[in-house]
């Protein structure tokens, strides 16, 4: 067993920040949890949850509190944009859940944030701190240090670095850039009562596709918020102006969408417009951990969206890194062994969700038909494209 006499410092207070929190906690070891932030706080608006992530939380003891506010749906459907057509679907509910011993749940980003927060917060072993931008990250070996750009210096016993995509952490690993997709999303949830009765099925989750765009709806909320996501490839994205707001503008999106099925305007015409968010991920890179510090979730692997599984991947490495330091004599040990399982995993999924990014935006009539002739054939039983993602469990490892 790790004896731990100092603090464990967690950088990042999003969702994997706090959930390897309180993977850490419920070992009754001391944790730091730095956000940046004024106040802990998720942005954003839907998230899905397989059970690759609704297993950690089950084990982690706060699935009562997400049933209280998630929304647990009957069907995973695909549909075509353009004619309004079921392409395919996947059967949830009571058979999803005996087959990998969670269910598939869709909320809202900032309340499973305040779930895992409110947890956190309870625990003595948890220590919650804002406005703490870092700066520097040093390992002395014996001892690790942390400064945040307002001056404070934390010191510890080693560092997991869970603060996102721009990670300032993985800067001790790799100096890579952020791979542009070319495509932008815009995301919102609105009362459910305002979008009307042309929205199908409030018990499915859906997702549109066409030639470089999609649309995912599912409600949230206990259904009273409809959460909608529009995404497209900009045709007038260039690398010059990548960091500015001249490209996937709401008119280029009205452009893109022009001739989908009147499901799809429907749906186009309550979007919010106000923010959009350009869609990065990174290459998988091949080290994690360096002595004392280790990089998780999206600071480790940021994906694209199109597998719903870029939280789900945290919420593995969190259980996977609590069981390493549960189980090996040092935090050495236990990075090392987190890596070695968990680099080979999210670096597949990272390359999958590219992959099937390709599938869904496909183009040529020729791809179109033969995936679209594949998904009408396969039945709503059949787990066998879902199993390598949703199948995962710490335990088998």
């Amino acid at each position: 067993m790790m004896v731990m006499n100092e603090k464990i410092i967690v950088v990042g207070g999003g969702i994997g920040g706090l959930t390897i929190a309180l993977g850490i906690a419920k070992e009754k070891k001391s944790v730091i949890v730095l956000e940046q932030a004024p106040e802990f706080g998720e942005v954003g608006a839907g998230i899905q949850l397989a059970a690759n992530a609704t297993n950690v939380l089950q084990d982690l003891g706060v699935m009562d509190k997400i049933k209280e506010i998630g929304v647990f749906p009957n069907r995973l459907v695909l549909m075509d944009a353009f004619s309004g057509e079921e392409l395919s679907a996947l059967q949830l509910g009571e058979v999803y859940e005996k087959r990998y011993g969670a269910p598939y749940v869709v909320l809202h980003r900032s309340d499973l944030h305040k779930v895992l927060y409110d947890a956190c917060a309870e625990s003595e072993y948890i220590e919650l701190v804002t406005n703490q931008q870092v700066k520097n990250v040093v390992d002395e070996g014996e001892r690790v240090i942390v400064t945040s750009a307002n001056g404070d210096v934390h010191e510890g016993t080693s560092i997991i670095g869970a603060d996102g995509i721009w990670s300032e952490v993985r800067k001790q690993f790799v100096q890579d850039e952020a791979v542009c997709s070319e495509y932008v999303a815009y995301r919102g949830a609105i009362p459910t009562k305002e979008i009307g009765n042309d929205i199908g099925n409030l018990d499915d989750v859906y997702m549109w596709i066409g030639p470089n765009l999609h649309l995912v709806q599912y409600p949230v909320r206990k259904g009273e918020l409809y959460n909608q996501v529009v995404v497209f490839k900009s045709e007038s994205y260039r690398p010059e102006i990548e960091q500015t707001d001249q490209w996937g503008t709401p008119e280029e999106m009205d452009t893109v969408f022009t001739g989908t099925c009147d499901r799809v305007q429907h749906a186009i015409s309550f979007i919010q417009r106000q923010r959009r968010w350009p869609m990065y991920d990174r290459n998988p890179i091949d080290t994690w951990t360096k002595g004392n510090i280790a990089l998780l979730g999206d600071a480790a692997h940021p994906m694209l969206q199109y597998l719903a599984q870029g939280a789900c991947q945290a919420f593995e490495d969190a259980a996977y890194l609590t069981q390493q330091m549960k189980e090996k004599a040092t935090v050495q040990d236990a990075f090392e062994a987190y890596a070695e399982e968990r680099i080979p995993r999210a670096s597949f999924v990272q390359t999958s969700a590219r992959v099937w990014g390709e599938i869904i935006h496909a183009e040529a009539p020729e791809t179109i038909l033969l995936r679209d002739t594949i998904m009408k054939s396969r039945d709503s039983l059949d787990f066998t494209y879902i199993d390598q993602f949703h199948g995962y469990k710490v335990e088998e490892k």
